[in-house]
């Protein structure tokens, strides 16, 4: 491993990878922890942990969604699949270098803080536990990996297979079935569209509206009209513009019988699918309001309407969960964790994060200038403020997300073209400010492994 580690990454994902290199880059010594036997996170299709299904492709565009350290081929389609992405991550680790600070099949099980304000990760490996003590953690360990269910449970009982999207791999699991798709998302778009061409009939069940947004609008990838408007204008004039090119081009959802949105677009995060509104207009998927019961082979609605049913995925989403970490550093749970600029936990000077965040565009790009962040500040490159102005900013980004996106997560959600905005002149200022005079501290800039 070199020299001894001084940072532990939890996670080779993109944001384990992303902030492998930026601390290799920084010359910082670390080691980084791995569950699955290979790289790439939900995109390796087939990994226990991961996800991913045979027809998965992109939902953001390549230009997008590349890493600026690593562009993908230009002569890739806009919207590569799983196989392309996770072979993408894999090339990128190559390149780097990273791979010899990679422990494969390692599941970290505790990260406990020391009295000295070092941090020790214990890990559970093939050849048996390793443990490691360090200066500071990086956790990276995505948070689409345990899948949430209705909670509470809908009223009844159902003798409909039921599955979670997490457990759909492919068209196969469909076919001659009658399916109930429950939910909104990239994930249920997808699936809905799969079964309408395997399934005897195809239900798709949302209980509030979304914004559905083809990958294409005016000829383009549609995120990158967005992402050329959020270079000018402000997001309320962007949900204005883009509201209204969605409604001229494609129609309101209500058109193709799906519930009307009662947030405005750019207040979720967005739901894109080209096959989706075809397949409604085409009666090869029939949209349905939300569950209100279940009842036998038959799914009541809260219309009240019935149908049978053979098979229900749940695509629900999932539960943000940090099992190594001690839940008092969590705040009551990683999902309302206030973290300055999304990654430093201002209470734990060491314990950052990359990743737990929910963009409006792709993640690729955010966990790399995070990654860079991190490693600026370990490195001595970079500053924070004081622990009080840290806290007092992540209560003023907590009401301005509560206002923009109510109660979905507001702690976690970002604008993609704002927030990787926000961290380069984060990272600028953070250049400026004075060292802090108390060694160990949020604000202490003293290189990892420099005299300490």
């Amino acid at each position: 491993m070199g020299a001894r580690p001084r940072v532990a990454v939890i996670g080779a994902g993109a944001a384990g990878l992303a902030a492998v290199k930026a601390l290799r880059d920084a010359d910082v010594a670390t080691v980084c922890f791995e569950t699955a036997d290979q790289v790439g996170g939900l995109w390796v299709y087939g990994s226990p942990d991961s996800p991913a299904y045979r027809t998965l492709h992109l939902n953001t565009s390549r230009g997008r969604t590349q890493f600026a350290d690593h562009p993908m081929p230009s002569d890739w389609p806009d919207y590569p699949d799983h196989r392309r992405v996770a072979g993408y991550l894999g090339d990128y680790a190559d390149r780097f270098g990273l791979r010899d600070a990679i422990r494969l099949r390692h599941t970290v099980e505790r990260v406990t803080r020391e009295p000295s304000g070092a941090w020790t990760v214990v890990a559970a490996g093939p050849d048996g536990p390793v443990e490691v003590t360090v200066e500071a953690v990086v956790v990276a360990n995505g948070h689409n990996r345990v899948p949430r269910l209705p909670s509470p449970p809908y009223p009844g009982t159902s003798t409909a297979e039921q599955l979670h999207s997490h457990d759909y791999r492919g068209p196969e699991q469909l076919t001659g079935r009658r399916v109930l798709v429950v939910g909104g998302g990239n994930s249920a778009m997808d699936i809905a569209v799969d079964a309408s061409y395997a399934a005897t009939r195809t239900l798709l069940s949302l209980r509030r509206g979304v914004w559905v947004v083809p990958k294409y609008l005016l000829g383009r990838p549609s995120d990158t009209l967005n992402g050329a408007m959020a270079r000018r204008l402000p997001w309320r004039l962007r949900q204005r513009i883009s509201q209204a090119m969605l409604t001229t081009t494609v129609g309101s959802p209500a058109r193709y019988g799906l519930p009307a949105p009662t947030h405005g677009f750019l207040q979720d995060h967005p739901t894109l699918s080209d096959g989706l509104l075809s397949r409604l207009t085409h009666g090869d998927v029939e949209a349905r309001p939300g569950v209100a019961a279940l009842d036998g082979d038959r799914v009541e609605f809260t219309d009240g309407r019935s149908d049978s049913v053979d098979l229900i995925i749940w695509c629900t989403g999932y539960r943000v969960d940090v099992p190594f970490l001690d839940p008092t550093l969590l705040n009551g749970g990683a999902d309302t964790l206030p973290l300055y600029r999304h990654v430093f936990h201002p209470e734990a000077p060491g314990l950052t994060f990359v990743g737990l965040m929910q963009s409006t565009g792709s993640a690729f790009p955010l966990v790399e200038a995070q990654a860079k962040l991190i490693a600026a500040h370990l490195a001595g490159r970079y500053t924070l403020p004081d622990p009080a102005r840290q806290q007092a900013a992540c209560r003023a980004e907590l009401r301005a997300a509560t206002a923009r996106w109510g109660q979905r997560r507001p702690a976690m959600r970002v604008d993609f073209d704002a927030y990787l905005a926000e961290l380069t002149r984060e990272l600028t200022a953070g250049a400026r400010r004075p060292r802090s005079a108390r060694p160990g501290g949020s604000g202490d800039t003293t290189p990892v492994g420099a005299g300490r």
